[in-house]
């Protein structure tokens, strides 16, 4: 039978941590057979992120009906995130174990079939709902009563689910709203054997074991952060018996492990993951007691580093405490302490982190450096819903950064610090280009940010589309290089009264020069040619928000009960140190 003291322990376990929500979210979980314990454990993962999780749980198999029908009780639901989970069993009917009684045309056929009605399902649920919509691809079976000849048929049982497979993907990767969750890759994983208990299946059709729901439900939970925009930004590292094995103070240069054989790959290994993570838009940074020239030395000139002083946003190597250095990391980086994932070997100095500072994600290492990676691969924080070229870049943008730091040192004063930077403020339109960046500045930006109005990609795209707003971004620029996308706005025009600044924010990493009142500008100017008499706006306050608290009257908006006008007809003094384009 189903083992359900595990059940009990994670309804348990959700009423004990049901407090402190930040978030909330509402999940529908549609099968084609018995999911049990998949809703408590949602509830629990979730509240651990602080997350108020509702769940709706589809009536078994009938995920067909309750797409199709729009009244249907998924659809009272009304959820953010929609997961469908589908078996290849269910799939194929009588032919998972006689996909041979019909021929090669005939096989070909069936599989169209099946695409064209799950493709259909996408499409009519994207159309009738905004939630988002995530769907499994099938587990490719690892068995064919044909044996050995499986793989000598043509277009036999495995090429059948390979080919649905890859219509789902090359038609799911055209949509915003649909995602594809790699079944077939979580099965692999963790073993047909011990997903799919046959006892289970057969006493409930029960075709993933209760044992690996918490499995499945940790990687569908990458979905949840990624949608509410919880994604980490920064990975904080020790040096010492975790990017090389040794202490670099007592083995020296040459002792420390860090090589081609083991132990010292493990240690090359866990770089290569890192410097992957890197390249897509985590930032890297270093948090470590220790000698800078000993710790530099290995960094700058081991033959074996992989990961070098360029890839590190920030560096803290001394003989501080590592809270006092994170705060000072958190600081320098200019966003807030829940943004970053500590990593350390010392159970001491991780534990001194986690009461100190819980808003750190703080991971605990195994006493084994060769399941370091093991470590990152099986974590669902750095999930975002779309990779832009500005996380690419993010890396480089942050070295950059720390050339700026140096030139505002040796300024005179802030002002002359602006005009050498010279600085350039790209108004773009909302595109297809842009529209992803615009979303994901939306979802995360917490400090400079007026309202903190949450919008996910099909809400820009809507309103990009709705000639009542209008909608930019802006990309800023100066003599060390690229800041990217970094500000954005959606004002909500209301004929030529006055229009509604509805969202304003702006990335961390421009704050203080000034940019914002250059997209202002820029969004006054275009009101004054459409003949609008003044712009409204509301600054709604949060724990975070406190940096944009006097933007606006320091910008001329005047409070008008809880409101702040500005009236067109006044002078608005862009600064002269930017340049603005538009486009």
């Amino acid at each position: 039978m189903v083992n359900e003291n595990k059940l009990s322990y994670y309804l348990t376990k959700s009423k004990l941590l049901e407090k402190n929500f930040e978030k909330n979210i509402r999940i529908a979980i549609l099968s084609s057979f018995t999911l049990n314990g998949i809703e408590e454990t949602f509830k629990v993962k979730c509240t651990e992120k602080k997350i108020n999780c509702e769940t709706y749980l589809g009536s078994y198999n009938q995920y067909h009906q309750e797409i199709l029908n729009p009244e249907s009780n998924l659809y009272q639901f009304n959820p953010d995130i929609v997961f469908l989970i589908l078996d290849t069993r269910s799939l194929l009917g009588d032919f998972w174990y006689s996909p041979y009684s019909i021929d090669v045309k005939q096989r070909k056929e069936f599989v169209q079939k099946k695409y064209e009605e799950i493709k259909n399902l996408i499409q009519v649920f994207t159309k009738k709902s905004k939630s988002k919509f995530i769907i499994s691809n099938f587990t490719i079976p690892a068995r064919s009563n044909y044996g050995i000849c499986e793989t000598k048929s043509d277009f036999s049982l495995q090429t059948m689910i390979i080919k649905l497979n890859e219509n789902l993907q090359d038609f799911i990767s055209n949509l915003d709203s649909a995602y594809l969750f790699d079944m077939n890759g979580f099965v692999t994983r963790h073993g047909e054997n011990n997903v799919f208990d046959p006892k289970q299946y057969l006493f409930g059709d029960i075709k993933i074991s209760l044992d690996y729901i918490p499995h499945l439900t940790n990687d569908l939970i990458g979905y949840v952060v990624a949608t509410l925009g919880l994604s980490k930004r920064c990975i904080v590292l020790d040096l010492d018996n975790t990017l090389w094995g040794g202490i670099i103070g007592e083995d020296g240069f040459d002792g420390i492990k860090l090589g081609s054989g083991p132990p010292g790959n493990a240690f090359v290994e866990f770089q290569k993951y890192l410097l992957g993570l890197h390249n897509r838009g985590i930032l890297l940074a270093i948090n470590s007691k220790n000698n800078p020239n000993d710790a530099l030395e290995v960094i700058e000139n081991h033959p074996d580093m992989v990961l070098r002083k360029e890839h590190f946003a920030c560096m803290k190597i001394n003989w501080n405490d590592k809270v006092s250095n994170m705060k000072e990391i958190s600081e320098d980086l200019n966003f807030g302490l829940e943004n970053f994932v500590f990593i350390d070997d010392d159970p001491i100095h991780r534990e001194f982190m986690k009461s100190s500072l819980p808003q750190v994600l703080t991971v605990d290492l195994p006493k084994d450096p060769s399941k370091y990676t093991h470590v990152l691969e099986e974590m669902n924080e750095f999930n975002v819903l779309k990779i832009t070229d500005e996380d690419k870049k993010r890396g480089l943008m942050y070295s950059q950064q720390k050339e700026r730091k140096d030139l505002e040192k040796s300024s005179l004063n802030l002002q002359d610090f602006l005009k050498n930077m010279e600085l350039k403020v790209t108004i773009k339109k909302a595109d297809d280009f842009t529209i992803p960046r615009i979303s994901q500045l939306i979802l995360k930006t917490n400090q400079f940010n007026l309202t903190t109005k949450r919008y996910q990609l099909e809400d820009i795209q809507k309103f990009s589309q709705d000639e009542n707003f209008l909608i930019g971004c802006a990309q800023v620029e100066d003599k060390f290089g690229d800041n990217g996308i970094t500000g954005a706005f959606i004002v909500q025009k209301n004929g030529t009264k006055h229009w509604v600044l509805d969202t304003f924010l702006l990335s961390c990493r421009v704050m203080g020069r000034e940019v914002e009142k250059s997209i202002l500008g820029h969004i006054i100017k275009t009101a004054k040619e459409h003949g609008v008499e003044k712009i409204k706006a509301d600054f709604i306050p949060t724990q975070k928000n406190k940096p944009i608290e006097n933007f606006l009257p320091d910008c001329g908006f005047k409070k008008e009960g809880d409101s702040w006008i500005i009236s067109i007809n006044e002078t608005f003094q862009i600064p002269d140190f930017i340049k603005i384009e538009e486009k």
